[in-house]
């Protein structure tokens, strides 16, 4: 089992920034991939930015120029740095790890509102 420990979520004005941390805990070792993903309304949750142990990274086209990912391997700790937000980035964002044998984690989910 995974554990992952979410931070950083909160209000914000339109055009400002914010970063979100995620921690892993457990059992870590079966850890390939760790990422961010967001809640659409009625849909599933849609990716926004993920990277691989090896340091690939996987954004989507929707944040490219405005968002960044990060991982400390040696913390297994991931970190996504959101700048020039907007209204409709506001949303329930989840961390999550995926293992090598494609089993997903996630975190309980932190709030991000963009305010005009």
């Amino acid at each position: 089992q995974v554990q992952l420990d979410e931070s950083g979520g909160g209000l914000v004005q339109a055009g400002g920034s914010l970063t979100l941390s995620c921690a892993a805990s457990g059992d870590i070792r079966t850890i390939n991939s760790m990422g961010w993903y967001r809640q659409i309304p009625a849909k599933r949750r849609e990716l926004v930015a993920s990277v691989t142990s090896d340091g690939v990274t996987n954004i989507a086209d929707y944040v490219k120029g405005r968002f960044t990912i990060s991982r400390d391997n040696a913390k297994y700790k991931v970190s996504m740095q959101m700048s020039t937000l907007e209204p409709e980035d506001t949303t329930i964002y989840y961390c999550n790890a995926s293992t090598r044998s494609m089993r997903n984690y996630w975190g309980q989910g932190t709030q991000i509102t963009v305010s005009e």
